[in-house]
Parts: C-alpha cells; structure tokens; sequence
C-alpha cells in the first residue's frame, strides 16, 4: 500500500482520512501493484499533531528516466538510514526542491511500506516535455540572432513555466529597446508525434507599432533654452532640425539617462540646484504611434567658484596644482569640467601623480562652504607611497619571441609606476602589427602593503603576413602581380629548421619579394629586408633592398599606326579611333630591341631620437639607380645609359595610436633627397651638351612635406576626421639639366599598371591618371617639378575584427600640379569629392575602392574629370 506523506495538520480531516483508509483496507489488499498482504500490517499514517519517526531503509525513484536515481536522490536531501518525522518538515522540504527547478510537472513522496520505525519512501516524478524544435515568428534574422541567446529555449532542453516567462520578459525588453513598447509575445507548445516526450516551440512576437518622440514640452527652463535641453538629450529627441541623424524612438530607461543629462548640463553652466520637478509621458494625439514628452525643471541659483584650497600635497606645490587645474577664482561653477580637470582629462591632475609612479593616488573636492552664489572648495589628496613595478607578464603571445615584445615596452620592473608609460607600450604593441590592436588590454594589479604593482599585457596574436596577387589593364594588356611580405621574419634563424614557417620566424624583421609581369612588355621584380631593432639592443633600423625592371617598346609599325589613333591638341592626347584594334596590335607587335631597363639597391639606417621626444625618428638611405635605354622614345634619353646616386634624408614624427584604423594622433614628415651637383664639378657646358651627355650622371634636389592629423569626433572615437598636406617639389642645379627622372605625376589613383622607378606617382581623386601633369616646355614632356594637395576625409568603421578592419570614407580634395616654380599659384587647385570604403585583410594588405567627382576642367575640358572610380591596392590614396 501506498501512502502520500504531504498531508495537511488539520485535526477533522485527519479523522477523515483515518476513516477512510480503514474502510477500505480489503480493496488496498487485494491490489497487485502494491506490495502489502492481507496478512500484513498496513502501513498506517497517524495525520495528528503528534509526529512519529521513522528510520529510512529504502528510497525509490520512478517517472524520470532522464535523470540517474542518485542524481534525485542526493538532490532530494533525503538518504537512507537518516531519521524522519511522519509528517514532517523533511518531505515538504524535499517536494520544494523539486517544484523550485520547474523541471517536473508532478512530484510526490509516498510511503511504499512501514515496518516498526523503518519506512521505504518512492519518490514519484512527471517530467516536463523536452524541445524538439525552435521557431521564430514576427522578427527579422538579426534580431531572431540577438534574442535567441538570451532566451534560452534550445533543443533537448526541458520547457518549464520559468523558462517561458524569461523567454517573455526578455523579448520584450529587447524590443522596447528598440521602440516597440506595445509588443506582445506568445509562446506556443505543440506534441512532436516524431519524438514522445518532446514538443515543439513557436515563439510568435507581434511587435505592433514602435513607439516615437513626438513633441518634447519644457517649462520652468529660464537659464537653458528649449533646443539646449532638446540637445542634451542623447537618445529622446524630437524632429528638431538638431535631431537630424538622431534616433526618435522612445525608450524609458534611455529617458531617465537622459533626465540626469539635462541635469548635468545645467551644472556644466553652473546651476547646481538644478533638478527635474516632475516628467510625464503622454500619447500624442496626432499620432498614436507617438508619445509627448513634458518635462518640468527648478534651475535654482547660478554659483561661482570663491576659492580653491589644496590639502594634502607635497610632491607639487598649490601654484602648480592650481595651473594645471586652470579653474580660476571667479569662474562658473562647472561640475564636469571639474572632474575633467582632476582626473578625465589626458593632462588632468591625477596624470600628474601617476606619471610619477603614485598609482594609489586620489582627490576629492569637497565644497566646504557655500555662501549666497559663491562655493568655496578644498580639493584633499590622498598621494600615497610612489608604486614600484614588480612584474611584468606577456599573456597570448604566440607569434613572436618574447623579447622581441619586451623591447618595445617602455615599463621595466624595478621602474616607478607611470600611465604614459604604459599608454606608449600599448602604443608600440600596436604598431608591431603582430597583435589585434582593438584588444590591447593591460591587467594592472596594485599591491598597496607591498607599494609595488603587477602589470599583465594581454595580447592576442593575428597573422600579419601577407600575400598580393593582382590583375590589372594597361596599355598593353594584362598585368599580374605575385608578391609576399613576412612580417616575422628572422634572418638569425636560416639554419634553424625548427624556426620554419615557409621563412624563418621569431625576430620581427620584414622580408618582402615581388614580382610582376605582362609576359611581354613589362618584367619586374624586388626584394627587401627590415631590421627594426639592429643589435638587439635599441630601435634602430636597417634596411636594403634589390631591384630589376624590364620595359619592352613597340615595333616602328606600331608606332606609326598609333598615330592615327589620338591628336594632339593642348598637349593633351584625344581619344578619336577604334581602341580595341591598336589595342589588339599592341600585344603582338613587341619589339625586344626597344627596351629601358632599371637596375636599383638602396641600404638605409633609421634612428630613433629622444629630441625634442621620442616621437621623432631620422632616417638616412643612400640608394643606387641605373637606367639603360635604347631607341626608347619617351623619355629626353633614348639610347645611353644614366646613373641616379642618391642620398634620402627623412626627419619624421610620428604619434599614431593604430597603423590601420588610427583614431588619434599625427605624422609628419620632411624629406629630402639630393645627388651630388655634378655640373658644378665637372665645370662643362651643358647648353652645349647632348641629352645623353647631359643625363649620363642624373642631378637633382628634391623635398617633400607630409603632415596627418587624426581626430576623433565622437565620444567612442569611432568617427574620425583625418586632415593632410603633402608638398612635393624636384629642384636643379643648374638650369640646362633639369631631370627628367623622380618627376611628379598626378591623377587618378596613384597607381600604375607598372612599376616606375622614374616617376613619383601622386593620387588625386575625381581625375584620371596623370591628367593634372603639366606640359613642360623645357623638357617638350607632361612632367610635374612641384604639386601641393589638400585632403579632409571622415572615416567610420564598420567593423574592427581581427579577421577584416573595414571602415567607410567621405572626402574632399585640393591640389594640382607645376612644371616650374615660377609658375607656382596656392589657389590654382583643382578640386573633389567622393566616398569610397577599405579593407585590411591580415593576409592581402589594404584593399579599397573610391568614387570622386573632379569638379574643375583640364585645359577647358571635362574629359579627364567629372565621374571616376580609383582601386587600392596597398597603399592609402
């Protein structure tokens, strides 16, 4: 026989119970399921106040196949040989733990059999259905995406009465967040006949309407106008002109965020009083799918700051304190600015101290005295003991050798606590490109007792070798590049096989090959190799490089067939034939005795300078170019042979947070490249000399300025306005032997279908390819001997992940470009705009393409501007 131990106490109806269980003790008897004869003594349950206790001997589980029968057992808190009150609190507070899980649709404890004190308990489950399957009803696949997570409803997992509830509750949420307010959410289960036990979940949303901003309503605003307040609120806006680009849904918990926005800007104007009398909401009753906002403030008193007293200081005087502050007696009461000044800002007070190692260092202004609409303050410091670096630890690194990251760190254990120190390490991590630059998060671990401090850099390593292989359409058809670049090279390791990925790796160093090819007219390849750190020891580079180049000139019936294709006209070449045909004839009509071939090295030392910071760097290249001509028509020199020995000059500064995605920061850099003046040495006369003669030993001086400025707009620094100016300009010696080598040619992309070693490229957008070269009259060639450019453009990312940095563009652009000094004019620019979008692929390098519009006409025609589409492919345009 079977008895339920969850009775009620009541006195009458354990009478009743009594009663009945006597009554029908024959039919209990003659039941086969239960274990009791008539012979044996039924197991009887006194339901009085008086308890009895039993010892006991057996515990049973059945109706929940799922589960072991320990797992139950032991979460029952029951166990064999424990001691039990019949009844009592032990089995109600067992049928709790199993109601509390929701895992069970029934649960009971029954007595299986009593003998003496001892009693055999069965625990009786009903387990809920398990699910089968998950649909979605009424939202879109990215919103399906960010919800089914928190929901919580997966396949083989049990439905319970919670689980449907916080899968309620927690859509809901998620699309009044998104402005639907009136959402309603259904979750429906049907049997699977496929699978017993189990059932199917529809989740069907009706997300109504989204609920809007209609009209914003403000009174008792004296000080700040309606648009102030309309504007210090983020996220509830109206269709205030002001609210253009921003959102007009409704939420509630962004309108109390924005409530104490409104507050904070009355104390940035000195209203410290300031709060919200009374907020409602209210339907619109133009639009039912809006809701007005009325809002009620007191603005109180405007308060001054009297006096600011520092306590607590030794290590700065007040004097300094109170400049670096730049808070002045007088002033209005400005609560943020405040703040900013002690701890927010990049100079704030607080970056005093912890520059200096005093990490545990904290201030607290306190307004001491407030007197009619004055406030006086004492800021009370707290500068601790300066902290010692410890340990330092580099966690994720997988890439490099570990010195090759601990050289770029400017903290050293041992060293005093600095935050700049630790901001530049983070800053030279990045620039190593060999980890995600957006996860460059520093673990710092104070230990007060001791006055040290622990600092963990964790980094996540990315590939950052690349491989380029490109098509490209020039004038002779179609030219391939293979090229690869290993960022993690070490030279140290060629006879190291285990150091072998391809190359070998560990040092940091950057080994490049690249070649490119049209398999007729054109042959190139290069190599070169970087060392970043030579010695080991300090930032000092090394770096050479080999290169070879292989033009081939058409045959002399071309070149007469060519002529039938353009005219001249303006020193411009016209489009008036069949391009396809000439097209066509120039693959086959190579001509190998035609040729101009580039030979090149170059080998350069770089430095890091400490005047007038760190920042700086001066780099010095002493380079090597020989050019070999024959019959080449399109340069001044068309048989011969010209050497180019150069010495390149570079004084830079470079501040950047991000190689790739920068948010802050500048780079500028002053270049100069000069040969010796050979006309001054040898003393001949070269008005009377052959171009040949002339050009045998080429002589120049060229400059060149660039300047970036990154600054970010927003608070996120997400968006980010880059500013440039590049000048650029190929000086003589001696005026009869102008170069016609390591001229500017601007326009277009700044790319070419091959690879010059002659010729400076210059990208301009909205133009074609070197339509803004100008015709040189000297020369009786287009060649650029100056330009200027001018470049705004707004970048956004759209994602920042370590597999894709990709991130959209806006732009505007100024510039052109002179034959001669003389005829230099800073407001003769020919101007753009446009849009365009990158990517950096760790494996491909920056990719890119552009659209920009070229607003100015080229010798009065509109030809070579207007609509144009650029391709990036590596370098930034």
């Amino acid at each position: 026989m079977n008895v339920d131990l969850e009775k009620p106490v009541n006195r009458f109806s354990n009478i009743i119970v009594l009663l009945f269980v006597l009554l029908c003790l024959p039919l209990y008897a003659q039941n086969d399921s239960v274990e009791v004869t008539a012979t044996e003594a039924v197991p009887e349950i006194e339901y009085t106040l008086n308890r009895k206790t039993y010892e006991i001997a057996s515990i049973e589980v059945e109706g929940a196949d799922s589960y072991e029968d320990f797992v139950l057992i032991g979460f029952s808190g029951l166990a064999v040989g424990d001691k039990i009150e019949v009844p009592g609190d032990q089995i109600t507070k067992a049928i709790k733990r199993f109601w509390k899980q929701g895992l069970f649709s029934s649960v009971k404890i029954r007595a299986k059999k009593i003998e003496g004190n001892k009693i055999w308990l069965v625990i009786s489950l009903v387990q809920r259905p398990r699910v089968s399957e998950v649909r979605y009803e009424g939202l879109k696949k990215s919103e399906k995406e960010d919800v089914e997570v928190k929901v919580g409803i997966r396949t083989s997992s049990q439905m319970t009465p919670n689980l449907e509830d916080h899968a309620k509750t927690v859509i809901k949420k998620y699309l009044a967040e998104k402005g639907f307010h009136n959402a309603e959410v259904s979750v429906l289960q049907q049997n699977d006949p496929d699978h017993p036990g189990y059932v199917r979940v529809l989740i069907a949303v009706d997300k109504k309407f989204k609920t809007k901003v209609g009209k914003i309503y403000i009174t008792g605003n004296e000080a700040l106008s309606d648009l102030q307040i309309n504007k210090a609120m983020k996220k509830t806006n109206d269709n205030n002109i002001i609210n253009l680009f921003r959102t007009k849904k409704f939420v509630a918990d962004e309108f109390e965020k924005d409530k104490q926005a409104v507050i904070d800007k009355y104390n940035e104007h000195g209203y410290r009083d300031a709060y919200i009398v009374s907020d409602s909401i209210a339907p619109n009753p133009e639009d039912p799918t809006r809701v007005d906002v009325f809002l009620t403030v007191s603005e109180g008193k405007k308060y001054y700051v009297r006096s600011i007293k520092w306590v607590g200081n030794t290590v700065y005087p007040y004097e300094y304190l109170n400049a670096t502050l730049g808070i002045k007696p007088g002033e209005v009461y400005n609560l943020k600015t405040l703040n900013d000044r002690l701890t927010g800002d990049d100079d704030a007070v607080s970056k005093l101290y912890t520059d200096r190692g005093y990490l545990f260092f904290n201030v607290e202004p306190v307004e001491v005295n407030v007197e009619n609409d004055s406030i006086d303050f004492e800021m009370r410091m707290y500068e601790g003991k300066p902290a010692t670096i410890n340990e330092i630890k580099i966690v994720g690194n997988t890439r490099v050798y570990e010195h090759v990251v601990r050289r770029e760190l400017y903290t050293k254990p041992g060293q005093l606590y600095s935050q700049s120190d630790i901001m530049r390490s983070l800053r030279e991590l990045a620039q190593m490109g060999h980890f995600d630059q957006e996860k460059l998060v520093p673990d710092i671990q104070p230990n007060p007792e001791e006055g040290t401090v622990d600092i963990t850099y964790m980094l996540e390593t990315k590939s950052s070798d690349q491989i380029e292989f490109s098509l490209g359409w020039g004038a002779t058809g179609l030219v391939g590049s293979l090229g690869l670049k290993f960022t993690n090279f070490a030279i140290q390791n060629l006879f190291n096989k285990k150091s072998y990925r391809i190359v070998p790796q560990g040092e940091g160093q950057t080994f490049s090959i690249n070649a490119r090819t049209n398999g007729i007219y054109y042959t190139s390849a290069s190599i070169s190799f970087l060392e970043p750190w030579l010695g080991g020891k300090r930032p000092n580079s090394l770096s050479a490089s080999i290169y070879f180049a292989n033009q081939t000139g058409y045959s002399s019936r071309y070149q007469k067939a060519y002529q039938n294709l353009y005219n001249t006209y303006s020193n411009y070449y016209y489009y008036s034939g069949n391009s396809n045909y000439y097209q066509q004839l120039a693959e086959s009509e190579a001509d190998k005795d035609k040729y101009l071939r580039t030979f090149g090295v170059s080998i350069g030392y770089g430095k890091r300078l400490r005047w007038p910071d760190d920042y700086f760097t001066f780099y010095g290249e002493l380079s090597y170019q020989m050019y070999m001509m024959k019959d080449w028509p399109y340069l001044l020199i068309s048989d011969g042979t010209s050497h180019n020995l150069s010495l390149n000059l570079q004084l830079s500064r470079s501040s950047i947070d991000n190689p790739i995605y920068t948010r802050r920061g500048s780079q500028f850099t002053l270049g100069l490249k000069i040969t010796p003046p050979w006309s001054l040495i040898n003393g001949k006369d070269y008005s009377q000399m052959s171009n040949a003669e002339k050009y045998h030993m080429i002589e120049y001086h060229k400059w060149k300025f660039t300047g970036k400025v990154f600054t970010p707009l927003t608070k996120d620094s997400k968006l980010v306005l880059m500013s440039r100016v590049e000048f650029g300009y190929l000086g003589h010696y001696n005026q009869y032997a102008k170069s016609p080598f390591e001229s500017f040619y601007m326009g277009g992309d700044g790319m070419s279908s091959y690879t010059s070693y002659a010729t400076e490229y210059v990208a301009m957008r909205g133009y074609q390819s070197g339509s803004l070269t100008p015709y040189d009259l000297t020369t009786g060639r287009n060649m650029g001997y100056l330009y200027n450019k001018f470049t705004m453009e707004l970048r956004y990312p759209i994602s920042l992940e370590q597999s894709a940095t990709i991130w959209a563009l806006a732009f505007v652009e100024a510039g052109n470009c002179f034959s001669d000094i003389k005829d230099y004019n800073p407001f003769n620019l020919k101007r753009s705009a446009g849009v365009g979008v990158r990517i950096f692929l760790p494996m491909f390098g920056l990719l890119g393409v552009d659209w920009g519009y070229g607003f100015d006409e080229i010798n009065g025609s509109k030809q070579y501007s207007g609509s144009q589409f650029h391709f990036v492919l590596g370098q930034e345009l």
